[in-house]
């Protein structure tokens, strides 16, 4: 049986897919060769003159000590937010998976962080943090902890993983509530009949079958911590104390809109696409082999 469509113009599938084609390159493509052509140009803020010089700018970034220092703020802040927002949706996706009395309230309460914008969700924390007036902050104080992000590298890095990882718990608890409620109970248990401890269960039966979904999810926490966290860090931090917290994308911004460094920035941005595409080749060619589907 020949489940193939058929259709009647050879033009008809074209016109169906223009719209998103023109989507993708209108707002994708078209602003990615832009930015390859200016990050091999020289201009002023206003576009007034350019000038053509090669691979001058990207010798410039990598023989900056502030940029060289936003690899590493980057990929500790991409790791970080990456595998606590994970582990913290998946043990909570865990518990929601059980709970039976006022369950609908407690996953309800659990989506709603999503629907906070970014930069809401970094003035928030901010304020929780903010010593010694913010809540969070007077309580550390009051343990011996003297909070100040102000100052401490280490405090504002945690500040920005912490906003960052409490907005996309929402987004990764979705989906991995609806991992677990797909996984044949019958599974579950057969293992407890025969014995098997939750812990067991859960390694040995649970999250294998889970394994699509994360697999999914640290493809888009990767992207989303190198892109999507821009807001949170210009809201709490502005990329400080110093550059303690300018990961490349807001240093993309930072150098572009603020120092004016049209040439600059472009050619960061051309090399933050490049990391990102190669994090998720490698993620797509090595990591899911050990996805079970």
């Amino acid at each position: 049986m020949d489940k193939r469509v058929r259709f009647a113009s050879r033009w008809l599938p074209w016109l169906l897919v223009a719209p998103q084609l023109a989507i993708v390159l209108v707002f994708f493509f078209w602003p990615a060769a832009q930015a390859l052509l200016q990050s091999v140009m020289e201009q002023d803020a206003f576009g007034g003159s350019v000038e053509f010089v090669g691979l001058a700018n990207f010798e410039r970034l990598f023989a900056d000590a502030t940029y060289l220092q936003s690899f590493r703020v980057t990929a500790v802040f991409s790791v970080l937010v990456a595998v606590v927002g994970l582990s913290v949706s998946l043990l909570l996706a865990v518990m929601a998976d059980r709970v039976v009395r006022g369950a609908r309230w407690y996953k309800t309460l659990l989506i709603w962080p999503y629907a906070v914008a970014p930069a809401v969700a970094g003035v928030l924390w901010m304020f929780l943090f903010a010593s010694p007036m913010g809540v969070v902050a007077w309580a550390l104080q009051q343990v011996g902890v003297e909070w100040n992000h102000r100052l401490d590298s280490d405090h504002a890095l945690a500040l920005v993983v912490l906003a960052a990882v409490w907005k996309q718990i929402s987004y990764n608890f979705l989906f991995f509530l609806a991992g677990l409620q797909s996984i044949p109970r019958s599974l579950i248990e057969a293992a407890t009949i025969d014995g098997a401890s939750p812990w067991r269960r859960f390694w040995t039966i649970v999250f294998p079958l889970l394994s699509p979904t994360t697999f999914f999810l640290l493809v888009i926490n990767v992207v989303y911590a190198f892109f999507d966290t821009f807001a949170i860090i210009d809201a709490t931090t502005q990329g400080g104390p110093g550059k303690d917290t300018a990961i490349l994308v807001y240093k993309v911004y930072y150098d572009g809109f603020k120092a004016l460094d049209m040439g600059g920035s472009a050619a960061q941005s051309v090399i933050l696409m490049a990391i990102v595409i190669a994090l998720t080749v490698v993620q797509f060619r090595y990591i899911e082999r050990k996805v079970q589907y």
